[in-house]
């Protein structure tokens, strides 16, 4: 493989670690934001939101940006209102700062997560093989950290740990993958075969359901429903990061083995289980347990969903960075459900929030077979014989 790949793969790998690190790094603090602001469980959810809307809307302008120009420089664009948005919501001295530092967070965190599944997509591409998990798995790592530094730094004035998003500032001059406009100019358009698409996306809601869940709404869980030493409220996060780790960068091989499909079925399972364990945990251990399992079993969902989509939409690199962009909406439909659904239907018991995640996490059962090559293949077969009108 040459050089020059491995030097992309690392920066994009930090791109994915560095929002990883930020989003991490926040919602760990959401105990502290919302004593900061006196906030309420629908006050949190009606900011959550703000969030999901803003980067679905970011999401969009990612992709209507890179028809025009590479992907790589909207990236850097992104983590920059990354920085500049998630400074604002730690540090900001009055409540209009706040909600302007949520206005850019969430804007940038829609391009970051557009552009950095598009540059890994593109990449994966020219190695020939699966290595979106371990992408995602860098993401991971990034927010292991960033619990991490949350644990370290839990009696540290909230404005002082602002200084989290240095780290996307400095990932935004990185070698980030340049778009090759041969391999645009050589490839046919077909007709998108959105159907399996679709039902791809539909695994991908549920597993955002299921991690948004669990990452925004755990450490307030840990803190007030199972009574955790406020000191320790980001070991909801922290076990399900090393837990999601571990099966994504071992992801890659697992798939190579045994295949997408039971591999989601399996990991579906014991997602489930892991709920289960979080919604009966009579104390914070066990809690932290069922986050842990509920973490390992949820983990490759999302990199597979993107793998899956970019196969099953073939052609072009700016017809697969659209398609991935459009894709990317997914992410925010889950993230809708899981962090404002989930404190909604918690609001006076948040034990009863999880349940929602739990049951709905079964659903990645029947959907596991649309993300195997088979299904991927007949799409594209079907987009080949639809292709006699363009545009479709």
């Amino acid at each position: 493989m040459p050089p020059t790949l491995h030097r992309h793969r690392l920066a994009i790998a930090a791109g994915f670690a560095a929002q990883g690190f930020v989003f991490i790094g926040l919602t760990t603090r959401l105990p502290d934001i919302k004593d900061r602001w006196d906030l309420s469980e629908l006050g949190i959810s009606g900011v959550l939101l703000a969030i999901v809307l803003l980067a679905g809307a970011g999401s969009v302008l990612a992709e209507r940006l890179s028809r025009q120009i590479a992907s790589a420089r909207v990236l850097r664009a992104g983590l920059v209102l990354v920085a500049g948005g998630a400074a604002l919501m730690l540090a900001a001295p009055v409540w209009a700062a706040y909600l302007l530092g949520v206005g850019v967070y969430g804007v940038g965190l829609g391009m970051v997560d557009a552009t950095t599944n598009m540059q890994a997509v593109a990449l994966e591409r020219r190695y020939g093989r699966t290595i979106l998990p371990s992408f995602h798995g860098a993401w991971t790592f990034g927010g292991l950290l960033g619990a991490a530094v949350t644990l370290a730094t839990a009696d540290v004035d909230l404005a002082w740990t602002a200084l989290i998003t240095v780290l996307p500032l400095l990932v935004a001059g990185a070698a980030f993958l340049p778009r090759d406009a041969q391999t645009s100019a050589a490839t046919a358009e077909l007709a998108i075969p959105w159907r399996p698409i679709l039902m791809v996306g539909l695994g991908m809601v549920v597993f955002y359901m299921v991690d948004t869940a669990a990452q925004t709404w755990g450490a307030v869980y840990l803190d007030e429903v199972v009574d955790a030493p406020s000191r320790w409220v980001a070991l909801a996060t922290l076990p399900y990061l090393v837990a999601s780790l571990v099966v994504r960068l071992a992801g890659d091989s697992l798939v190579e083995r045994y295949g997408v499909t039971p591999v989601l079925r399996v990991g579906a399972v014991v997602a489930c289980g892991g709920l289960v364990v979080v919604t009966a945990a009579p104390t914070w251990p066990v809690a932290v347990l069922g986050f842990t399992l509920t973490g390992a079993g949820i983990s490759v969902v999302a990199p597979l969903s993107f793998s899956a989509a970019a196969r099953i939409a073939g052609g072009s690199v700016e017809r697969v960075d659209a398609v991935i962009a459009r894709f990317n909406q997914f992410n925010y439909v889950g993230g809708l459900l899981g962090a404002v659904l989930t404190g909604v239907v918690g609001k006076d018991e948040l034990r009863y929030g999880f349940v929602v995640p739990m049951v709905l996490v079964l659903a990645l059962l029947p959907l596991a077979r649309w993300f195997g090559s088979r299904a991927g293949e007949e799409a594209e077969v079907s987009a080949v014989r639809s292709a006699g009108t363009p545009g479709t």
